[in-house]
């Protein structure tokens, strides 16, 4: 047998303890090439620039 609680977790220790566990929205920020919307950090899927450097091929549309 496994173990088990000596006493009951209150709702407002549980709540305290999953206060952490909720989603965050990602932090956009505009490319200065395209203007279009881009993680911070990241190269821009869009026109693929990085820095002002062309890191990757930008996506095409099939």
């Amino acid at each position: 047998m496994g173990a088990l609680p000596k006493q009951r977790i209150s709702r407002a220790r549980q709540g305290e303890r999953r206060a952490h566990h909720h989603l965050e929205v990602p932090q956009l920020v505009a490319c200065p090439q395209c203007k279009r919307p881009r993680l911070s950090h990241h190269a821009c899927p869009n026109c693929g620039t990085y820095r002002g450097r062309q890191v990757v091929l930008p996506r095409t549309k099939k």
